[in-house]
């Protein structure tokens, strides 16, 4: 048996801060429950670790699942908004976020801690609706918040456009 075998409570005080995998708290402290259902001991004054949520959602519904509740209305009227300008288009997940797909990506969005997105917003796009300027931090986003969300107009038009722009790039 290697060093690490045995109780973590054994582990020389000199090595500092030990990893423990995710555990759930039992409500007692220094007592945690490992995932085979054991309870365990941690050295006094260290804390269990909480439980992750899935780090890669593999569908929209499980996105907005584990978004804030104050950003959850206004990514449902966004989605729904995307869905009623493209409902051909396809609801995916891709680079861990909800993303729409018609002869390509159409959009993506996502939560932040204080604010939302939406992205894949070409320069063609900025160019022809002015009306994004106030929500333009960088060159293919928009950003917004709950209490300054994006217009649903604004959307379907960015939506409609993204479209047209996909179709072009498909035929040539």
């Amino acid at each position: 048996m290697g060093p690490w075998a045995g109780d973590i409570t054994e582990v020389p005080s000199d090595i500092g801060s030990v990893y423990t995998y995710p555990v759930r708290s039992s409500g007692s402290e220094g007592e945690t429950t490992a995932a085979d259902g054991t309870l365990k001991t941690s050295r006094p004054g260290s804390t269990a670790m909480k439980p992750r949520p899935p780090l890669t959602p593999r569908t929209v519904d499980e996105y907005m699942a584990q978004v804030p509740a104050r950003f959850r209305p206004t990514l449902e009227r966004l989605r729904k908004t995307i869905r009623a300008a493209a409902p051909e288009a396809e609801e995916v997940i891709s680079y861990k976020m909800p993303a729409f797909r018609q002869n390509g990506m159409l959009v993506y969005f996502a939560a932040f801690e204080d604010h939302c997105s939406l992205f894949a917003v070409s320069s063609e796009v900025r160019r022809k609706l002015p009306a994004l300027k106030p929500f333009v931090p960088g060159r293919g986003t928009l950003r917004f918040t709950a209490e300054r969300p994006l217009p649903a107009r604004l959307v379907a038009r960015i939506v409609k456009l993204r479209l047209a722009e996909n179709a072009a790039r498909r035929s040539k």
